[in-house]
């Protein structure tokens, strides 16, 4: 970061570092062909919607219950359980109207969303999901989950989206489409990428996205993309992920971590992300999360801040394992769990 600064903050023209981050994304993520730099994770999903509806000349979209994609207009929309349901704006300045065509259905429910498909297949532009769920706590697919996804895709003639934002590079080199080998259009990237620094990205299949201006229709753009200081960032930390053993390690320590709470709570972990429930039933979707004990979860939080260990301060939020934690302090974290629970 510091040499590329001496070289200059921001152009007003492509670089080279931004070919050489592309081409690293593209050589670790299976699905992406092409990718296109922006700034937030938030700029990137909206665009890569934009994108699949431009693609498709479709307008509606599925998310699901309890995943999260930015503060878009469009994505801010939330439903209750059952089957399909059109989306209604969860956020005050957010019109109705935006959310007209976003169908929320709730997550791991293969029923809903192929009765979605078959109730708004002919309109449908995209199916945009977190292939792990981070934003209602982690929630893993079940299984056949992902790949249901990718075949009602197919059957309709919508794009397969996936969010990999907070999986991406984190749970495997290629994110969650490696780990489940279900390979999506459309890939949306942020956080490890950057390597710290504000960058984010999508991608996907090079026809879906030659349809990006300036050579297609679709219009996308953004000053500060692919600054030099963050592709600087995203290069550094991209290329150290090459090494096998990152994610061999990353996985005993998630590992040693979940084992230790377990014994307190109901634990959903993939790799490096997971997260502690206060509950004993089973976490499959966002209900399963909202009807767990939230405020017995805020006083863990509390407990461990004042003895130095600084976790998620949400249940709804992931835990994120790195290389910075040694065993030690991931035993340290399990004893003070462990007597948050002795002292109740």
């Amino acid at each position: 970061m510091r040499a590329a600064a001496l070289r200059g903050t921001s152009f007003g023209a492509p670089t080279e570092a931004e070919v050489e981050l592309a081409a690293e994304i593209a050589d670790a993520v299976p699905s992406v062909e092409k990718v296109r730099l922006v700034s937030s994770g938030t700029e990137a999903a909206m665009s890569a919607i934009r994108l699949a509806r431009g693609f498709t000349r479709r307008d509606r979209i599925v998310k699901f219950a309890g995943c999260y994609h930015g503060h878009a207009d469009a994505l801010l929309a939330s439903a209750g359980s059952g089957l399909a349901t059109l989306g209604i704006p969860s956020s005050p300045g957010v019109p109705s109207p935006v959310t007209a065509d976003t169908i929320v259905v709730p997550y791991n429910d293969l029923e809903a969303i192929a009765d979605a498909v078959m109730r708004y297949g002919e309109g449908l532009a995209a199916i945009v999901v977190e292939p792990v769920a981070g934003n209602m706590g982690v929630v893993p697919p079940v299984d056949g989950y992902l790949a249901a996804l990718r075949q009602l895709c197919d059957a309709s003639g919508a794009l397969l989206v996936f969010d990999e934002v907070i999986s991406g590079f984190r749970v495997a080199r290629g994110g969650a489409q490696e780990l489940y080998g279900v390979t999506p259009d459309l890939t949306i990237l942020g956080k490890i990428v950057g390597g710290g620094l504000p960058l984010a990205a999508f991608g996907g299949r090079a026809d879906v996205m030659d349809q990006l201006a300036p050579n297609g229709p679709v219009y996308q753009a953004g000053t500060l993309s692919g600054n030099p200081l963050a592709t600087a960032a995203g290069l550094s930390v991209l290329r150290r992920l090459h090494d096998p053993a990152v994610y061999e390690e990353l996985e005993r320590r998630g590992a040693r971590l979940e084992a230790g709470l377990a014994r307190h709570g109901r634990v959903r972990r993939v790799g490096a992300m997971l997260t502690l429930f206060m509950t004993d039933g089973p976490i499959r979707d966002f209900d399963d999360a909202k009807r767990c004990d939230t405020e017995r979860y805020g006083a863990l939080f509390r407990h461990l801040l004042a003895s130095g260990i600084y976790v998620a301060p949400s249940q709804f939020e992931a835990m994120f394992v790195s290389l910075a934690h040694g065993d030690e302090e991931i035993d340290r974290t399990i004893e003070s769990v462990g007597e948050f629970f002795r002292g109740e």
